[in-house]
């Protein structure tokens, strides 16, 4: 399989901290919050990676992350987003580097406790469809919300007024080579985007979704100054628990 991490946007929702840098270049305690994103694929042995950039300062993330060798890959590569299309255009800019493979495409902004790679072993072994990762978090009505009956997801709810679960949908998500073809037939939001629910929600009326709910905390970076404070708190907490342990 191989790894896609879209870093695009112009996170305006962290101006004045964005005007001269990415978001994603941030720092979430001791790094750049782009190296989560790229450490969650490296612990799943994914190992040649696109990064999709957007923003003004492109040039940052290959100074920063090289040819990937730091982190154990094989290879980045880099490609541009232009403007603010949504993660779904975003993840179109991949078609050609995802060369009909399976892919696991991780948001620059999340951080991940959990180890996905007995996940994307499962993926790997499921003969089509796409894998997505839920959350119990406290106010599901910031977030997109599965909807589960008997196990199963029936849909997705982008920030609902009466959540029907708890369950936010983390970025990270897995999916097989149709991806490419359903973001070709969506069409743009009422904010003018893209959208991943979208795409989320075809595979779940085909009745190939499947899903793993994370046990260790989630980070979302990139969503408020408040979400990037949390974020940075649960990094800290848990590189010191680490340095401890080792």
């Amino acid at each position: 399989m191989k790894g896609i991490i879209l870093a695009g946007g112009n996170a305006t929702r962290l101006r004045p901290l964005t005007r001269v840098t990415n978001k994603h270049l941030l720092p979430v305690y001791n790094k750049p919050m782009i190296f989560y994103p790229l450490e969650t694929l490296a612990r799943a042995g994914i190992k040649d990676i696109l990064l999709v950039m957007g923003g003004g300062n492109p040039g940052d993330f290959v100074r920063l992350l090289g040819d990937g060798k730091e982190f154990g890959l094989h290879e980045i590569h880099y490609t541009f987003q232009e403007g603010a299309g949504g993660i779904a255009q975003a993840l179109g800019l991949a078609e050609d580097f995802a060369d009909n493979q399976k892919i696991v495409v991780v948001l620059g902004d999340n951080i991940l406790e959990d180890d996905i790679s007995a996940a994307a072993h499962e993926f790997e072994k499921q003969k089509a469809g796409a894998k997505i990762f839920l959350k119990e978090v406290k106010k599901p009505q910031s977030y997109g919300v599965a909807e589960i009956t008997n196990e199963r997801i029936t849909r997705i709810i982008e920030k609902p007024k009466n959540p029907p679960t708890n369950l936010a949908v983390v970025g990270v998500y897995m999916y097989d080579k149709n991806v490419f073809n359903v973001i070709k037939t969506l069409k743009p939001s009422d904010r003018g985007e893209l959208e991943i629910t979208d795409v989320n929600n075809y595979y779940i009326q085909k009745g190939v979704m499947t899903y793993q709910v994370l046990k260790g905390w989630w980070g979302d970076g990139g969503e408020s100054f408040d979400s990037l404070l949390e974020a940075q708190v649960l990094a800290a907490k848990w590189a010191k628990n680490k340095s401890s342990s080792s």
